[in-house]
């Protein structure tokens, strides 16, 4: 599975508008859960999925990965109408933080990233994140879970709804079809697989909804009989 590859829609979806399938130059996707709103956009040639979270009870914003197209992303910000406080970056690579600098100006948000991945980002996050934090925005409380091997610092982050729904924001650590990639220097697939199945597939249950870093969303159900084609496959 590389970065960019566009996966399938996920089986099991709600009766909803919301289908997880967006891209770049196309409109927002918005999902209503009891408490939070969830707008996700496509943005950049590397189709990044940029996540605003907004708190229903307080207007608070949350922002998962200031990939690129600043303009676009504030513009989503004033359309939720609320006021975007934090935003996290869920790993080190380039085209998952290009507008991060922009962003912070215009909105003075605090940063949040994952600890090994801190110094690498072109701003200096305001807090180094560790597997078992939290992440609070007005009443939603966000679950760090640190998935080593795509990068060094890759974070992911779950937040439960009120249906005891969890909903898993993974950056580029787990996509439909399969693991981030790790095939470069400095990565290890024996890392991510491991971290992906005793941090996320041994915690979370079959309804978890995944939200990648790029392309089509998915569920754990979907993808847990591949675990074992994965392992064998070494991607």
């Amino acid at each position: 599975m590389t970065d960019s590859q566009t996966p399938a829609a996920p089986s099991g979806a709600p009766a909803s508008s919301y289908d997880g399938d967006v891209a770049p130059g196309g409109p927002a996707q918005v999902r209503e859960l009891p408490g939070l709103t969830i707008r996700k956009l496509a943005v950049s040639e590397m189709s990044n999925n940029v996540y605003l979270l907004t708190d229903t009870a307080t207007g608070e914003q949350l922002l998962v990965d200031a990939a690129d197209d600043a303009e676009a992303i504030l513009a989503l910000v004033a359309e939720a109408g609320g006021r975007l406080v934090k935003v996290v970056t869920t790993h080190q690579h380039w085209d998952h933080h290009r507008a991060l600098a922009a962003v912070l100006d215009a909105t003075g948000a605090r940063s949040a990233a994952g600890e090994d991945d801190a110094d690498a980002l072109p701003v200096a996050p305001d807090r180094r994140l560790a597997h078992g934090d939290t992440v609070t925005f007005g009443d939603v409380t966000l679950d760090v879970v640190h998935l080593r091997g795509h990068t060094p610092g890759s974070v992911a982050l779950a937040y439960e709804d009120a249906d005891g729904r969890t909903h898993l924001f993974t950056g580029d650590s787990l996509f439909p079809g399969g693991v981030g990639n790790t095939k470069n220097e400095g990565q290890s697939f024996e890392d991510l697989i491991a971290d992906v199945t005793e941090r996320v597939f041994d915690v979370y249950d079959d309804d978890t909804w995944v939200y990648p870093g790029h392309g089509g969303d998915t569920t754990l159900g979907a993808e847990r009989p591949h675990l074992p084609e994965w392992r064998e496959r070494g991607w």
